[in-house]
């Protein structure tokens, strides 16, 4: 590899943890020592840039932390980042040290604020996609979304049993407020009975009705995954109107924050591991507002901000995969 035109770097995490940013941060770090670049963290994303939380870092700041869930780093929603008063400010902090590159972690959101901060400086700036959504496009996989879906199917698995037991319907809330992949695919996992998303308006009755028409069908209990963000307005509601209009009992679990949490899956940590070696290759190489990822995978990059500007698609094989199997 060429000498790096970065000679000192930054690594933050933004917006909401996910498993996976911890193997990240450590990929970026020790990449960053092994090209002989100076390194430092930014405790508390942008929140942490503004309030000059940044610390140096070595090979030894990362070690035993990639089997960890959340991030060392810690990380926040920062509003005020949006203000270019406050990214002036953010700015200096990091010139004063020498940073000329950044590696943000999170985001749609977060890579707005990296975009922004790139167009006011000379910071070079490269995002890593780690939400649990998995809704970032210019990537088939974001950090987290592995650890997120197998912790909703391990639960709904759990559920099962309960569900069978006592013939009933149980209704699991996953996160998901404006997309449906954690919701679709561990839907898909653990064999529920039908999947609710925002990409697809919920229709009341077609629900009711394959419900009662597996009742017909011999089955005792059925497992519905709702997506916070259906347009019927989450589990309790969806749930509510079932209920009432195929009168036979039914709970509701949502699981939240448990899917944020745990140590990441094999497959998370060697996503966050590649990923994070790629984001400082591509500072080293004097690249900038963009996004690395892995598609059908190989590791991409794409422009910073088709991450906001082009929305991803939801899987219409796996929408037709559930569709089929639910029957």
């Amino acid at each position: 590899m060429a000498k790096s035109k970065v000679k000192s770097i930054a690594v933050l995490c933004s917006g909401g943890d996910s498993s996976g940013m911890n193997p990240c941060v450590r990929a970026v770090v020790r990449t960053a020592v092994y090209h002989g670049m100076e390194v430092f963290g930014v405790i508390r994303g942008y929140q942490g840039m503004l309030d000059d939380q940044i610390e140096p870092m070595t090979a030894r700041s990362v070690s035993n932390i990639i089997s960890r869930g959340g991030t060392i780093l810690k990380t926040a929603r920062c509003l005020e980042f949006m203000k270019k008063s406050k990214r002036k400010k953010a700015i200096t902090n990091l010139q004063r040290r020498g940073i000329g590159g950044l590696v943000v972690i999170g985001g749609d959101g977060s890579f707005h604020g990296a975009h922004y901060l790139s167009m006011e400086s000379k910071i070079k700036v490269v995002g890593i996609p780690g939400t649990i959504d998995n809704d970032i496009n210019g990537t088939d996989f974001t950090i987290g979304y592995d650890t997120a879906i197998n912790v909703a199917m391990d639960a709904i698995d759990k559920i099962r049993d309960t569900a069978a037991s006592h013939d009933r319907i149980f209704f699991v809330e996953v996160m998901g407020r404006h997309a449906g992949y954690i919701a679709l695919e561990a839907g898909v996992a653990a064999g529920a009975e039908d999947v609710l998303i925002p990409e697809v308006k919920t229709d009341p009755d077609a629900l009711v009705k394959n419900l009662r028409d597996g009742l017909a069908r011999g089955k005792t209990s059925s497992i519905i995954v709702v997506a916070e963000g259906d347009d019927a307005g989450g589990a309790l509601k969806i749930a509510a109107v079932v209920e009432k209009k195929l009168g036979i009992m039914s709970k509701v679990t949502i699981l939240g924050h448990l899917q944020r949490g745990g140590s990441p899956t094999a497959f998370d940590r060697v996503l966050a591991s590649r990923l994070g070696v790629a984001a400082v290759h591509e500072l080293a190489m004097g690249r900038s507002r963009i996004m690395v990822g892995v598609v059908q995978g190989k590791i991409k990059t794409s422009r910073l901000d088709h991450a906001w500007k082009v929305k991803k698609p939801i899987s219409r094989e796996m929408l037709k995969l559930n569709e089929i199997l639910s029957v």
